[in-house]
């Protein structure tokens, strides 16, 4: 017998997102932080929050404002991302912004950059629930008009980026071969991470504008071959204080109708 290929995209789930739990709204803007740091610094540095569990995480919600803006995280891994994604959807989120790390592949991108991402090659088992995988290699794009504004929130905010980048998601991080970050290379990503290709095709699929800001911990692509970890260099720790700083900002723009 021979594995299916599936044709169900335009049918319903048995299972809804949030299962029978009712949808208390999070509002009509939502920030996805994948790394526990980070949601640690937004915590910390930008004002009062209500939390509560969200899934195997945390949902931040404004004191002020319960009806604005959420902040939702840490996540590993497409499967678990968009199982919140589709939590946040349900539960009245419009738009999304996505902050999270991501891995250089080739010499220029070095930790401490930042990286705006147009497209996300697939590379994980989630995203062929919600698109069809047929391009070589598959890929999916965030929603073009919000990148546009996220890469300009980061130039207003004095700061370079890699924009319109091509990325690389992967589900095995311990599996980055130096034959798989060359083939990626090669087909224009410049960046690896674990959830953005699944992200974009939820996002997508529900009709949800999504885009992402990464900030690069580590280099893969260095020319002597060996890995760089950066998550304690002081550059990528500053980088990461600007990135939180840029997505809050916009998330809030976008919550008050920007």
């Amino acid at each position: 017998m021979s594995y299916p290929t599936w044709s169900d995209l335009n049918s319903s789930s048995i299972v809804p997102p949030l299962g029978q739990r009712k949808a208390k709204s999070v509002g009509p803007a939502a920030l996805m932080v994948s790394a526990d740091p980070d949601m640690g610094l937004i915590r910390q540095g930008f004002g009062k929050w209500q939390s509560r569990a969200f899934l195997n995480s945390s949902l931040l919600i404004k004191e002020e404002a319960p009806l604005g803006m959420s902040v939702t995280g840490p996540y590993i891994g497409a499967p678990y991302g968009v199982m919140l994604l589709e939590s946040l959807i349900a539960k009245g989120a419009r738009t999304v912004i996505v902050l999270g790390w991501c891995g250089g592949l080739s010499p220029d991108v070095l930790p401490g950059d930042l990286v705006v991402v147009k497209k996300a090659l697939v590379d994980e088992g989630t995203s062929r629930h919600y698109m069809d995988l047929s391009g070589e290699p598959p890929g999916v794009n965030g929603d073009a008009r919000l990148t546009q504004t996220l890469a300009a929130a980061v130039e207003t905010a004095g700061l370079d980026a890699h924009s319109q980048a091509t990325i690389w998601t992967t589900d095995a991080i311990y599996r980055e071969t130096p034959e798989k970050v060359s083939w990626y290379r090669d087909q224009g990503a410049c960046a690896v991470e674990m959830e953005c290709s699944a992200l974009f095709a939820a996002a997508n699929f529900r009709k949800i504008p999504i885009a992402a800001l990464l900030v690069v911990s580590d280099s893969l692509g260095r020319s002597d071959g060996n890995w760089d970890p950066g998550f304690n260099k002081k550059r990528f720790k500053t980088m990461r204080k600007q990135a939180c700083g840029i997505a809050m900002a916009l998330t809030g723009k976008l919550a008050n109708g920007f």
